[in-house]
């Protein structure tokens, strides 16, 4: 094996277009029913094989400590199940801001998963990686399998669907939140009723955890007060991003320039396949 090359590989980022949280569990996790549309805008991950078995995280401009990262976890795991004797060096260009509810980490870990298993030649299928990704979080088999997808269970029970390109404009507002806290404030419901997908796409869903966001960061209600004039702010995930529907790239290019002078923003393309997907199969 070259340990001198070095490739890179996408780690898109992906929207809830609704999230509702039907019930708690018995082992204290939730489950949930959520539609999940992948972006064509996300991290980047580099990867360098190495015959030895090391695993090790290149220096980091994020706030992760390399033990807890899930990029090294991941490899770690896959090398781990598969018995496989090779390393891997690992960087990540994160441009997902942490705790903005839009799967950075998640998406970083399935890139791992996917592009190792094909270095090292570990074999396994999407299922199977999708089921070693569940592990590490409920957000990562969606990046594993690749394809915009409607959720339940914890998140993991995906249902591929076809939403087509759509187009939005993404909004950080500078702070971060902490999925578990979310989950485990008293005030959070925990019995709302499953919306069809046709229901969802008209608007009809919500998201369950908004309320307490607003209630643990009164600026968050700001900030959606101030995104009103380009449309109805829709809060992703459990974190802190927002994401503006537009109708076309142009609005949403126009509408990102504007919104520019008070947030950090990105103009981006939902699309129905992982880039990354499309990378492999062209490799």
């Amino acid at each position: 094996m070259d340990e001198n090359t070095i490739s890179s590989w996408p780690a898109p980022a992906k929207v809830n277009l609704f999230l509702r949280v039907i019930g708690r569990r018995r082992d204290g996790y939730h489950n949930i029913q959520t539609l999940f549309q992948l972006l064509n805008w996300g991290d980047e991950v580099t990867i360098r094989p190495t015959d030895s078995a090391a695993i090790s995280r290149t220096e980091a401009a994020y706030s992760v400590a390399e033990e807890d990262d899930l990029t090294v976890r991941a490899a770690m795991l896959l090398q781990r199940e598969t018995g496989c004797r090779l390393g891997a060096e690992i960087g990540v260009i994160k441009r997902i801001p942490l705790g903005s509810g839009m799967g950075g980490g998640s998406s970083d870990a399935a890139t791992v998963l996917l592009v190792l298993n094909r270095l090292w030649g570990c074999g396994l299928n999407l299922r199977e990686l999708a089921e070693l990704g569940r592990t590490l979080g409920a957000d990562v088999p969606v990046f594993v399998l690749g394809h915009s997808a409607m959720a339940t269970g914890i998140g993991e029970k995906l249902e591929p669907v076809s939403l087509g390109t759509r187009y939005y404009v993404l909004v950080f507002p500078g702070f971060s939140v902490s999925t578990r806290e979310i989950f485990s404030d008293p005030d959070l419901p925990r019995d709302s009723e499953p919306v069809s997908l046709a229901a969802a796409l008209a608007g009809e869903g919500g998201n369950d955890c908004e309320a307490v966001v607003r209630k643990r960061f009164p600026q968050f209600a700001r900030v959606m007060a101030s995104l009103m004039p380009w449309g109805r702010p829709v809060m992703t995930g459990t974190g802190s991003g927002l994401f503006l529907c537009m109708n076309d790239e142009k609005s949403a290019i126009s509408a990102a320039k504007e919104i520019k002078t008070l947030y950090n923003v990105r103009a981006v393309r939902g699309v129905d396949r992982s880039e990354l997907h499309q990378k492999l199969d062209g490799c």
